[in-house]
């Protein structure tokens, strides 16, 4: 469930690009004008408020964003103004560079995004980038890890809840094989987790755990520093059981040495409009304070502000 809090009479979106125009004008930025606008106002509204704005006043509201604000509020608004799509490919790409290089991101995007926002991705990607995603990530990574990835980031799931029990005890027993094996990157386990749909590997996992009495993800703690495998673990998690996942981002983020910002931003920006209640749900149970505490007491002023928005807290 969505955090996103869209007051059910909104302006036009001409009214909304008035008022951000307004938030520029004069000797400061209206950050708390900028927040109450764009904080409260879906993809959708968000990308007719771009438009208008370009067609009213000449200057891309991105740009004009990013000529007045700075820092962490800065990248948190700019983020979340672009569609989801441009959004996850813009992260993608940001993973593929030599110092922001993350398979994390990577398999993030690719194991909890729908096969369509998956395609819409790949679709921005191109458009921005003359490129494919796929060419990228290849390009970028090596060993075990584009073994995993490129398959990952190539598929397009079935997105059905339709499961075949018969196919589901067939696969438990060749990921086990492998997994006995400690052939973690086999062609046969990469070809399960990256093109059986989510509801299928659920099935397919349940098995495992059923027949063999472990949790796969147990089974593949061999090594605890092991990076592939700690890739691995985390992929079946963002498949079967994504608020875990990211409420663990969260966490470590928050507690961390430091608040890594650009975590905390990028799984608030992309989980607002999706699932971000069932993440501070997961957050609260896991941590014994809630996401809203955690944030206010790691955070300050606008970024601070901008994030309790998008997370439904009720004063932002």
């Amino acid at each position: 469930m969505a955090t996103l809090k869209v007051p059910t009479q909104t302006p036009s979106a001409a009214e909304d690009a008035e008022q951000l125009h307004k938030a520029f004008q004069g000797w400061g930025t209206n950050e708390a004008l900028i927040i109450s606008v764009l904080a409260h106002r879906n993809a959708a509204q968000r990308k007719l408020i771009r438009e208008i704005y370009n067609e009213t006043y000449g200057e891309d509201l991105l740009k004009a964003l990013d000529k007045e604000l700075s820092s962490d509020f800065e990248r948190s608004v700019l983020l979340w103004t672009l569609t989801p799509a441009e959004r996850d490919a813009y992260l993608a790409n940001e993973a593929t560079k030599r110092f922001t290089s993350s398979s994390w991101v990577l398999m993030e995007i690719a194991c909890t995004r729908s096969s369509r926002d998956l395609f819409a991705a790949k679709q921005a990607y191109h458009a921005r980038y003359k490129k494919s995603l796929e060419e990228d990530v290849a390009y970028h990574t090596s060993g075990d890890f584009r073994k995993l990835l490129v398959p990952l980031v190539s598929t397009f799931r079935y997105d059905g809840g339709d499961v075949n029990m018969m196919l589901a005890r067939t696969e438990a027993k060749i990921l086990r094989d492998k997994i006995s094996d400690k052939d973690y990157a086999h062609e046969e386990l990469i070809r399960i987790l990256t093109t059986r749909s989510k509801a299928q590997i659920n099935a397919t996992l349940n098995h495992y755990n059923d027949t063999f009495g472990n949790a796969i993800n147990k089974d593949l703690k061999a090594d605890p520093n092991d990076e592939y495998l700690k890739l691995l673990r985390a992929a079946i998690k963002c498949l079967t059981y994504p608020e875990k996942h990211f409420a663990k981002v969260l966490r470590l983020a928050i507690n961390g040495l430091g608040t890594d910002e650009w975590g905390l931003t990028r799984v608030v920006t992309t989980r607002a409009e999706v699932d971000m209640q069932r993440i501070k749900e997961e957050y609260h149970r896991r941590n014994t304070v809630t996401l809203e505490k955690a944030i206010a007491g790691d955070t300050s002023g606008d970024y601070e502000r901008m994030l309790l928005a998008l997370i439904g807290h009720g004063d932002a």
